[in-house]
C-alpha cells in the first residue's frame, strides 16, 4: 500500500486541519522514508500540498485552485504542450500572455531533504525563479520524490542522454518570512501548489 494512501486514504473526507495534525508527528528525521521527509519539509517551507490518486482528482483539484484564486478565464504561463489541455478546458490563455496569473508546470524532481522543487529549461525555459509569476501550480508524481539535489542531477543526467537541459534550478521557499532570514537571501518566495499524483 502506498505511503500516501495510508496517510490520506481514498477520497479522504478529513479536513486540512486533520491532515496537518497527521503530519505534525513527522519530523525531519533522516531515517524516515523520503516521502515523509519531503512532505514535512515542503509544508514547513510554506508549500501547499494536494494529494491526488488519479488524473480525475488532479483535474478537480486544479479547478478548485482556479476557483479559490479567481483565475478562471485568465492568463497562465506554460511551456509544456501536454498541460495545454488542462488550461484550455478552463478557458485560460497560455500563448503570448502579458500578465500571467500563475505558472503551470511539471518538474524534474521533488527534493526530500530540503522540500524543494527541481526545474530545468524543459519546464521554465531560461527564466530565473524571480522572473516567474508569484503563483505556481506544479503537477508531479510520487515517483519523482528523491533524496537530495545531487540525486536529482543524477536523474537528469540519465533521463536526458541527448538534448541535456539547461537552467537547472530549485525553488525552495513558498511564503515570505516575517523576519529577515539570511538563508533566504537572494531567493524569491512563491505561492506554490503541488498536485502530487500517485503513480507507485
Amino acid at each position: 500500500m502506498s505511503l500516501f494512501r495510508k496517510f490520506f486514504g481514498s477520497n479522504n473526507p478529513d479536513s486540512e486541519g486533520d491532515k496537518d495534525k497527521e503530519f505534525s508527528k513527522f519530523s525531519p528525521d533522516h531515517d524516515a522514508p523520503i516521502e515523509e521527509q519531503f512532505i514535512y519539509t515542503f509544508k514547513k517551507n510554506g508549500g501547499k500540498f494536494l494529494y491526488c490518486e488519479n488524473q480525475a482528482e488532479v483535474n478537480e483539484q486544479f479547478e478548485n485552485i482556479l476557483e479559490e484564486n479567481d483565475w478562471f478565464e485568465g492568463e497562465a504561463l506554460c511551456y509544456e504542450p501536454e498541460l495545454f489541455t488542462l488550461l484550455e478546458e478552463n478557458k485560460i490563455t497560455h500563448q503570448k500572455t502579458k500578465n500571467p496569473a500563475f505558472l503551470l508546470a511539471n518538474c524534474e524532481n521533488l527534493i526530500a531533504d530540503e522540500g524543494s522543487i527541481l526545474f530545468s529549461s524543459k519546464q521554465i525555459k531560461q527564466n530565473k525563479p524571480n522572473e516567474l509569476p508569484a503563483n505556481i501550480i506544479i503537477i508531479a508524481t510520487t515517483s519523482q520524490i528523491i533524496g537530495s539535489k545531487s540525486d536529482g542531477l543524477s536523474v537528469i543526467k540519465k533521463k536526458y542522454i541527448k538534448d541535456y537541459p539547461t537552467n537547472i534550478t530549485t525553488i525552495k521557499y513558498f511564503e515570505k518570512v516575517e523576519e529577515e532570514d539570511f538563508t533566504q537571501y537572494g531567493s524569491t518566495a512563491k505561492n506554490l501548489y503541488l498536485l502530487l499524483l500517485e503513480d507507485q
